[in-house]
């Protein structure tokens, strides 16, 4: 690693990716996660739909049940069925049953995204380290990781929501990875995930940002309902997504990850320029 002292532009080239896991690099339509919610609430007999679940993927996951504890309509059936708000204690109870429901979702949704691999195998022929952050805890990724590595995909760091003081849309995970690869500058670095979250938490970090608009959360799909979607219907609905990536500051958008590469590209060509992933300073 190569000092660099901020007094000047960084030129050189992108350094590392970071990567999320499920709807990015495994799992297509982050349908695992989703449906894991639904039941976790149906257990104290509150009806959720996976819309109201997914708008929070990829925070951490207890702060996931959180937020969903807090959206007024189940804030409303939650004091129809048990005659108070919901706080804390609530949060741990249902948490409680998500906890191990997503241990086994993720064993079961742990397929490579198609492109995954091509991806890494071109970022290691170009000397670019990989990263990864997730949502998931740290019980949850040692499930997960050894059934990605028996498909051939090992980030060279991993780091979990329940590593750091708080997950998404924080930086700390980012940051954590920068530490692990030794990678500095920041800018030298790109964060590439399917949700806003990871949008803002690559933000956060310093970090150039890519959505992925087809296999991940926002569209909530598998390969197979995707590809069945009327072509002009499908077109709708994946550039609203990347217009919502765009509003939320990703500076680029791609349908998955094997639509990578060509932006890593034009990222390190804004690099050789002298341009920074925070024009405002």
């Amino acid at each position: 690693m190569h000092p660099f002292v901020r007094n000047t532009s960084y030129t050189g080239p992108v350094l590392a990716v970071v990567l999320d896991w499920a709807g990015t690099t495994v799992d297509y339509g982050c349908l695992g996660p989703a449906a894991v919610f639904v039941e976790s609430f149906r257990h104290f007999g509150i009806t959720v739909e996976l819309a109201e679940a997914r708008q929070f993927m990829g925070l951490e996951k207890k702060e996931h049940v959180r937020s969903m504890l807090r959206l007024p309509r189940i804030s409303r059936a939650w004091v129809e069925k048990f005659g108070r708000q919901p706080g804390e204690d609530e949060v741990d109870a249902v948490y409680a049953q998500t906890e191990p429901m997503m241990v086994a979702a993720v064993a079961n949704h742990a397929g490579l995204i198609p492109g995954t691999i091509d991806f890494v195998v071109a970022m290691r022929r170009l000397g670019i380290r990989i990263g990864s952050t997730t949502g998931y805890t740290r019980s949850m990724m040692n499930v997960l990781f050894p059934l990605a590595a028996g498909q051939g995909y090992r980030p060279d760091a991993v780091f979990c929501s329940s590593d750091v003081p708080a997950g998404r849309p924080y930086p700390w995970m980012c940051w954590q990875n920068a530490i692990a690869l030794e990678i500095y500058p920041l800018e030298a670095m790109v964060k590439i995930g399917d949700t806003i979250s990871d949008i803002e938490e690559g933000l956060n970090a310093g970090m150039w940002t890519i959505g992925l608009t087809r296999s991940g959360n926002q569209l909530g799909m598998s390969r197979e309902e995707t590809d069945n979607l009327p072509p002009a219907a499908r077109y709708a609905r994946l550039q609203a997504i990347g217009e919502g990536f765009t509003r939320a500051g990703a500076h680029y958008v791609a349908e998955g990850i094997w639509d990578c590469l060509p932006l890593i590209q034009a990222i390190e060509a804004r690099l050789r320029l002298g341009e920074r992933p925070y024009p405002f300073s």
